[in-house]
């Protein structure tokens, strides 16, 4: 009997969260008015709050193309991308993310501008996929996320955005790290500094950061006395920036032996570490049970404070590639300018384009100096091109006929038996009428 019970709720609560209960509007107009755009208005949100995303957006479109001048023309078009955002789905989401450009595009001024960029970059960051896998959508969430810091910096969204840019970019880093690690692992050291070199110098607030230093020091002391400065740099940086980490008296002792100063701690740093440290958010141990099954990355380890960042740093190159005598390397960028002034193609013309300008004559071919000598000589002329001066073959009409040089080929005699059925065909064949003369026909 009680299992009748636990099962009976089980299914009411399924029912419920299926489309039964209201889920609330976000952005209502609470004017009290009876206006036909209004009208039309209440009923697409109403619509919208009951799950009926298609019949709402046959609403509102029908409010936007009706009253082109009406106070609620934006409130409807934010409402449009609301409703592909509540629907989900692939395309649902991508439809909500071009919905929400769009009204971004058209009212930028207005508050939901803010909150449609912060949707976009929870749009993308749904759909980060684990660190072993493609990490396009974490990259672009990081990007939208980065315009809302940067296009709304006094919107109350920007803690959230913080926040998520922190998450977005833990699991970054941790993508990054799983590669330098496989490389340090496989004793590929230059790929392994090369790869933990960006790492930490691009998220210094990722969780296992000072891992990563470890590793880069231990990877450019195998590399050589040559980059035993740089060795100890990552060391002295575990010690400096990570000074609540195991790592920091391993790291000490390898500065040691180098015969290198080891830094103080520094304060701030100390303060960031203890902060994330205490907020550290460690999970239920039913939850990391079913990590297996999470299709997002795990963020918990993410950083609770402290200013992401918002700018990416160039990928350098590995230190086994080596470098040319004299290079610097192209450090700039890229750009493009319009040509001002005259060109040489303005003021010498090529001769293919405009041949009356140079005086040559189409079909003559262009003769070269002969080597060694000052004259103009025929070696350098292109093999069966007529010679230079000699004027070129006129072209023949469009209706001319071909006609071959030499006599005409006899044709051969049709053996007996070929004889008496080529002759009716042939007499049953009208003559042709053009103007065209036929050569005569030879007597067999």
């Amino acid at each position: 009997m009680f299992r009748y019970y636990v099962i009976s709720l089980s299914i009411v609560g399924l029912l419920c969260s299926c489309g039964f209960r209201r889920h609330k509007y976000d952005n209502p107009i609470t004017k009290d008015t009876q206006q036909p755009d209004k009208v039309l208005y209440d009923k697409a949100v109403n619509d919208i709050e009951h799950g009926r995303f298609e019949v709402a957006r046959i609403t509102l479109n029908t409010l936007i193309n009706t009253y082109d001048q009406s106070e609620f023309l934006a409130k409807a078009k934010l409402a449009i991308a609301d409703s592909w955002y509540r629907e989900g789905g692939l395309h649902g989401l991508a439809q909500a993310e071009a919905e929400y450009k769009d009204f971004i595009l058209f009212y930028p001024t207005m508050e939901e501008a803010a909150e449609s960029q912060m949707k976009i970059c929870q749009i993308h960051y749904k759909q980060m996929d684990k660190p072993d896998r493609d990490q396009q959508q974490a990259i672009r969430a990081e990007d939208e996320c980065r315009q809302l810091l940067v296009q709304f910096p006094n919107s109350q969204f920007r803690p959230e955005a913080e926040q998520l840019l922190r998450n977005i970019q833990e699991a970054l880093g941790e993508s990054e790290y799983r590669v330098g690690a496989f490389y340090h692992k496989k004793n590929s050291n230059p790929a392994a500094a090369n790869r933990l070199q960006r790492l930490v110098d691009q998220y210094p607030l990722y969780s296992r950061a000072d891992e990563a230093l470890y590793e880069l020091g231990d990877s450019y002391s195998k590399m050589g006395t040559r980059f035993r400065q740089r060795s100890g740099e990552a060391f002295a940086r575990i010690v400096r920036s990570y000074p609540l980490s195991p790592l920091v008296d391993d790291a000490k002792k390898r500065l040691q032996e180098m015969e290198m100063p080891v830094p103080e701690a520094d304060p701030a740093a100390l303060a960031l570490m203890k902060y994330n440290q205490e907020h550290r958010d460690k999970g239920s141990m039913v939850g990391r049970s079913l990590d297996f099954m999470r299709r997002g990355p795990d963020v918990r380890a993410a950083s609770k404070t402290g200013s992401p960042a918002m700018e990416n740093v160039r990928p350098s190159v590995p230190a086994s590639v080596p470098t040319p005598a004299g290079a610097t390397g192209f450090n700039g960028e890229v750009t493009a300018t319009t040509v001002s002034g005259g060109s040489a193609l303005d003021t010498q013309p090529d001769a293919r384009s405009n041949p009356s300008a140079t005086g040559a004559i189409p079909g003559a071919a262009a003769t070269t100096p002969a080597t060694g000598t000052g004259t103009t000589g025929t070696q350098g002329a292109t093999p069966g091109a007529p010679a230079a001066g000699a004027t070129a073959p006129e072209p023949l009409p469009m209706n001319a006929t071909y006609q071959p040089k030499g006599k005409p080929k006899k044709q051969k005699k049709p053996k007996k038996g070929q004889e008496q059925q080529v002759a009716p065909a042939q007499a049953a064949q009208p003559q042709s009428q053009s103007s065209t003369p036929q050569p005569p026909t030879q007597k067999q």
